[in-house]
């Protein structure tokens, strides 16, 4: 077994980061058929989800897998990240932040710890972003990003 992967750790790092300073951590995410989010707000591929504390229940920022609920236009659901998808992290009022090289999904060995997903439902009518208003009037700054390998 090889050593593990910077990826997830940043991700809990920078975070944390935004969480410090105020920021709202965005995250986003290229879309396949081992993420779990609401289809209706993908957009060429990927979704960009709010991963803040206060649009979030539940999170778990994992070594294999982001996974937490939010309401989506009123409605709770459970979305469930494969940490190789994630393309970046930032926050949404400075676009400060890290982009990463998006991984192919190798599922988790044998004997790894289980998740909610199974009992998620799936698709979603979903219309806005966890904590978004709808607003264009805010939009989020274009993110600053460095690629990591």
């Amino acid at each position: 077994m090889g050593e593990t992967s910077t990826k997830p750790y940043l991700i809990r790092a920078l975070h944390e980061w935004c969480t410090d300073n105020g920021y709202t951590p965005y995250i986003t995410v290229q879309v396949d058929e081992h993420t779990m989010v609401p289809v209706a707000h993908v957009r060429d591929g990927q979704i960009t989800l709010n991963v803040g504390t206060l649009a979030t229940n539940r999170l778990v920022l994992g070594n294999e897998f982001i996974e937490f609920q939010a309401r989506f236009s009123g409605v709770t659901e459970n979305v469930y990240v494969p940490v190789g998808a994630v393309s970046a992290i930032y926050a949404r009022e400075t676009g400060a932040g890290m982009g990463f090289e998006v991984q192919p999904y190798e599922p988790p060995a044998a004997g790894a710890q289980g998740t909610a997903a199974d009992a998620a439902p799936e698709g979603s009518d979903a219309t806005a972003a966890p904590g978004d208003d709808g607003g264009d009037d805010d939009e989020p700054k274009r993110p600053r990003l460095t690629i990591v390998k």
